[in-house]
């Protein structure tokens, strides 16, 4: 009975080993992102290449994403911070593109926020619906108007998550049915400083399967 109950209990802790160790194995992102071009960061260089610390309690710079953080399990917002914006700046926007992704010749939009009061500089954990006074959600690739929505990164290499704040010059006039088409023209040409957090994101190995077409 000894015998028994000490292989039962070396059985349970290999059990409660195994959702880390999963992850742990997940094969690295590819040495090139297929949609580098698409993201925003790269689209609209900050004027004289000024830059923005950005930060997240929620994983450091190209750590994993917690699954609490993504669609596995919850889809809870992890917060953001950035250092403050040159002197002319009027509003921060932010884009979350899913860079190793490719959906209609773009990187996969994941989530925006526009028109970000200058004097903001931090979006709270969990943060949802309504956004900060003044700000809007933009379009992500579901349509206009949609609230943080985390990855979802298929089986297989981590997929890399930019989390890229843009200082504009200009305010953005708020718009329900902005597209990802209008918002980019409204950001083009007045981005005064930027930067990014990168997360690696990476399939729950205890997630059911997908239902297709969900």
């Amino acid at each position: 009975m000894k015998a028994h109950a000490l292989i039962a209990v070396l059985v349970a802790g290999a059990g409660l080993a195994a959702a880390p160790i999963a992850r742990a194995q997940a094969l690295p992102p590819p040495a090139k992102e297929v949609s580098a071009d698409k993201l925003a960061i790269n689209l609209f260089p900050a004027k004289g290449g000024a830059k923005l610390k950005v930060a997240t309690p929620a994983f450091k710079d190209g750590g994993d994403i917690p699954f609490e953080n993504t669609l596995y399990r919850g889809n809870h917002f992890p917060g953001l911070s950035w250092s403050k914006g040159p002197a002319a700046t009027q509003s921060y926007a932010i884009i979350m593109q899913d860079g190793d992704g490719n959906r209609g010749g773009d990187a996969i939009l994941h989530w925006t926020i526009y028109n970000i009061s200058d004097r903001t500089t931090s979006l709270d954990p969990n943060l949802a619906n309504p956004p900060p006074p003044g700000a809007a959600y933009g379009p992500n690739v579901l349509g206009p108007h949609h609230i943080y929505e985390g990855p979802r990164t298929p089986a297989g290499p981590r997929h890399r998550y930019h989390f890229q704040v843009l200082a504009l010059d200009t305010p953005i006039s708020v718009d329900p049915n902005l597209s990802w088409t209008d918002l980019k023209a409204a950001i083009s040409g007045h981005v005064l400083a930027s930067g990014q957090i990168i997360g690696m994101g990476v399939a729950d190995p205890t997630a059911p399967p997908r239902v297709p077409g969900h």
